[in-house]
């Protein structure tokens, strides 16, 4: 999608391109590091980059997948542990968690393609929501994590930024 589509499109492409242009910086954020770095907690909370990628896989399924319908793989979430979904367990790899990601947006993709922005669904809380309201929560949810991988990220390694620079 082009920019000026971005600008000019109807509203669920332009909802669309919004939470493209954070998931590709989610993703950016991660190019360039080894396993190590995407693992390494660099706040008083743990937070890493891969513990956030797998957050915001989980969230993409929970929110797109589950309340209208649509089946997901399992999920890391526990009622006992509230950071269950956050934290990289040392069997998942970085290529898995990077890859549950990238399932999650392809499983994310087919209900906004599948959906009109009135249709709706019901939440994990048991609210009624509609895909324009999970569009807006997903986009403010992928931004907010994504301004927090900037952080994390030039912490590692000075990298800065909320996307490529053309060359």
């Amino acid at each position: 999608m082009t920019r000026e589509t971005t600008k000019t499109g109807g509203e669920k492409d332009i909802l669309r391109a919004s939470l493209d242009r954070h998931r590709e910086a989610v993703v950016w954020k991660t190019e360039g590091l080894d396993g190590v770095r995407l693992r390494e907690p660099v706040t008083d909370s743990g937070t890493s980059l891969l513990g956030l990628v797998k957050h915001l896989a989980a969230v993409e399924y929970g929110w797109f997948c589950l309340p209208f319908g649509r089946e997901t793989e399992p999920l890391p979430f526990d009622d006992d542990d509230e950071n269950a979904d956050v934290r990289v367990e040392p069997h998942e790899s970085s290529e898995d968690v990077l890859a549950f990601y990238g399932r999650a947006r392809a499983a994310a993709d087919e209900v906004i393609a599948g959906l009109d922005l009135d249709a709706t669904g019901t939440s994990w809380r048991g609210e009624t929501v509609s895909l324009r309201w999970v569009l807006v929560h997903m986009i403010e949810e992928t931004a907010r994590h994504a301004g927090h991988m900037d952080i994390v990220r030039e912490l590692i390694d000075g990298a800065t930024g909320d996307h490529r620079r053309e060359a």
